[in-house]
C-alpha cells in the first residue's frame, strides 16, 4: 500500500508583511553603503541645475525656490550657496526698484545667512535704509511730491509730439523747398525749449522741496524761466 504525504513546501510563498520588511532591509543596506548619499548628491544637483536655468531666465522666484531646495538637502553646498546669493541680491534690488523696502530687507537677510560677510548685501541693505530715511522725511513734509513727479514726467513725454512736429516740418522742407516750413519748425523749436525749461524749473523747486522739507507752495507751479531773448521768427 502506498501512503502519499502531504505537499509541504519547505520555503512558503512570501507575505506581504515579509515583502515589506526585505524592502526595509534593502533600503537600510543601502544606507550603510552610502547609496543614500549618492540620491541626496543627485537631489541637489537638480535642484541646482534647476536654479541655474531658472536664473539664467531671469525666472528669480523659480531660481530662488530650486536653490532653497537644495540647500536643504545639501546646505555647504557652494554652488547653491552662491547661486542663492545671486538671485536674493536680484529679488532685493528689484523689489527696492518697487519701493517694497521691507520685503527688499527681508530678501536681503535669507542671503545673509548664507554669506554673511559679502559687501554687495551689506551695501545695498545700507541704500535701501538711507531710501527708507529720505522716504520718511520727504513724505512727512512733502505729501504730495509723488504727485509732482508723476505730473512732470507725464509733461516731458508729452514733448515727443512737439519733436516729432519740428522732424515732419524739417522733412517737408526737403521736398518742397519752402522756407516757411523751416520757419514753423524754428518757432516749434523755441516753444519746445520754454517747455523743457518750465520742466527743469520744475524738477529743481521739487528737488529744493524734496531737501529742505518745506511744505509745498501753490507757487510751485507757476514757475517759470524768464522769457527768452530770441526774436521768433
Amino acid at each position: 500500500m502506498i501512503v502519499r504525504r502531504p505537499n509541504v513546501r519547505l520555503f512558503p510563498r512570501s507575505s506581504p508583511t515579509s515583502r515589506a520588511a526585505a524592502a526595509i532591509a534593502v533600503g537600510l543596506l543601502l544606507t550603510t553603503t552610502g547609496c543614500a548619499s549618492d540620491v541626496t548628491r543627485w537631489i541637489a544637483q537638480t535642484r541646482i541645475h534647476q536654479g541655474d536655468v531658472a536664473l539664467a531666465a531671469h525666472n528669480d522666484a523659480d531660481a530662488s525656490e530650486a536653490y532653497q531646495l537644495a540647500l536643504r538637502v545639501a546646505p555647504h553646498d557652494e554652488h547653491a550657496r552662491a547661486g542663492f546669493v545671486t538671485v536674493q541680491l536680484r529679488l532685493a534690488d528689484k523689489l527696492f526698484t518697487d519701493s517694497r523696502f521691507d520685503d527688499a530687507i527681508d530678501a536681503l537677510a535669507l542671503a545673509a545667512r548664507y554669506s554673511p560677510d559679502d559687501e554687495r548685501i551689506a551695501a545695498l541693505r545700507s541704500q535701501i535704509e538711507q531710501a527708507e530715511i529720505k522716504r520718511d522725511i520727504v513724505v512727512s513734509n512733502y505729501p504730495s511730491y509723488k504727485e509732482a513727479s508723476t505730473s512732470i514726467r507725464r509733461s516731458l513725454l508729452a514733448l515727443r509730439h512737439s519733436t516729432e512736429q519740428i522732424g515732419t516740418n524739417i522733412a517737408r522742407f526737403e521736398y518742397t523747398y519752402d522756407t516757411s516750413d523751416l520757419t514753423q519748425a524754428i518757432r516749434e523749436s523755441y516753444e519746445l525749449n520754454a517747455e523743457i525749461a518750465r520742466a527743469t524749473a520744475r524738477l529743481i523747486t521739487l528737488r529744493q522741496l524734496a531737501e529742505s522739507g518745506a511744505p509745498e507752495s501753490k507757487e510751485t507751479d507757476s514757475l517759470a524761466p524768464p522769457a527768452s531773448l530770441l526774436p521768433l521768427p
